[in-house]
């Protein structure tokens, strides 16, 4: 049964909306007669529309990534325990936290009620159900097997989140005591050294050369220092600017692939989410070509992206995917390594679901250890230069102190 999105006034004159389902507009009317209100708009529920029928565009997605979780897992628990479909939306639509969430589940039992696969109507929000979860959706409906799928989604989608959480918040730290660390010298340089310094200039005695130097930086950092951050908020601009380019993008990307410790980070990172990707689509009955074209768009790294879809052109043309992975330099050997394995032993989806497990423990080991490294070597090179601006400060003190001796 269709639903409609309301706006009326009760008895007291009281303005209320929300969401009624019935077969027509008219028969909405009618329902909203019947609960003492009058009807002021009555509109169908679908995804992008507004209450006049225009296209509505979201300021932000109305599932995050953990609430996107959270609603899945829910969802695969009624489904499983032998709840209709219909009915599992519905009461999910009742139980809805917002109204953005509430009218998303409406729209989305409607299209069910009117005869339409899951899948399908999930296609109608692509904002907020990618290709991935789509195409987990349809397999799971052409197995029978709705329930279980889902709950294999919501495995992967809470992994997902886990490991980029991990590894955020290992790079977080770092980040923080960087921007703390560049805003306290640029005060002391800007304001605190010239501030101090200026009470010996008034003397013709040469200052020390570090507060020489100081008082030079000092006096670049005021006349220059805004052209300066103009310069590169304009080459970050440029920057971002030119990675929309396919080209760019990729070689930018594959320069990343190099860099020493940052390399391995998003090598690892990317085969993790790749592999994982390909075995939950894999194991949910999705063909082997399909599965590799829609893992490989999830690539953030567009290197390996290109490599991805380099080795799913090798499978398409007979080649095993073991040997198409290991012919990809950016990937992890480990990956091509449990491909072959799996392949071997007929269990692909388990032996990718391991390679994955394991090249996202290691790209959190890695995060971790890049950020142990970095916190005390960004405190000991702040220290350094908080030392160095003290000195430049109370060197002049000291040698006032030997002329007046």
């Amino acid at each position: 049964m269709p639903a409609y999105r309301y706006e009326a006034l009760d008895v007291a004159g009281k303005s209320s909306s929300g969401l009624v389902e019935a077969d027509n507009a008219r028969a909405a009317r009618a329902q909203l007669r019947a609960r003492a209100l009058v009807p002021l708009a009555v509109a169908p529920v679908a995804a992008g529309a507004d209450a006049g029928g225009g296209a509505r565009r979201y300021t932000r997605r109305v599932f995050g990534g953990a609430a996107l979780a959270i609603w899945t897992r829910q969802l695969a628990g009624l489904v499983a325990s032998g709840l209709p479909l219909e009915r599992a939306l519905a009461a999910l639509a009742d139980e809805a936290e917002n109204e953005r969430q509430r009218e998303l589940v409406a729209h989305l039992k409607s299209e069910v009620n009117a005869g339409s696969p899951f899948a399908r109507a999930l296609a109608t929000a692509p904002r907020e159900f990618d290709d991935i979860y789509r195409a987990v959706v349809a397999a799971g409906e052409h197995s029978g097997a709705l329930g279980q799928v889902l709950e294999r989604l919501a495995d992967d989608l809470e992994q997902r989140q886990a490991l980029r959480a991990k590894v955020l918040g290992a790079m977080l730290y770092p980040a923080i005591v960087t921007v703390v660390a560049v805003v306290i010298v640029t005060v002391l340089v800007t304001y605190v050294v010239p501030q101090i310094a200026n009470v010996f200039t008034s003397s013709r005695r040469a200052l020390p050369l570090l507060t020489t130097l100081m008082l030079a930086l000092s006096a670049f950092v005021r006349q220059w220092g805004w052209l300066l951050l103009a310069a590169l908020v304009a080459a970050a601009a440029a920057l971002a600017a030119a990675r929309r380019g396919a080209a760019f993008r990729e070689r930018s990307d594959a320069m990343v692939l190099r860099l020493p410790l940052v390399g391995r980070l998003v090598r690892g990172y990317n085969a993790a989410r790749f592999g994982g990707t390909l075995a939950m689509l894999a194991g949910a009955g999705v063909p082997i070509l399909k599965a590799l074209q829609t893992a490989a768009e999830t690539l953030g790294n567009r290197a390996m992206r290109a490599d991805a879809l380099e080795a799913l052109v090798q499978v398409r043309e007979g080649a095993p995917l073991a040997s198409a992975l290991a012919a990809r330099r950016r990937f992890p050997g480990l990956l091509a390594m449990f491909a072959r394995l799996g392949e071997q032993t007929g269990q692909l989806p388990t032996m990718l679901a391991r390679a994955a497990d394991q090249l996202a423990a290691e790209a959190q080991r890695r995060a971790l250890a890049m950020a142990t490294i970095l916190e005390p070597l960004l405190i000991v090179v702040m220290g350094v230069v908080v030392v160095l601006i003290m000195l430049s400060v109370l060197l002049p003190i000291i040698q006032l102190n030997t002329w007046v001796r």
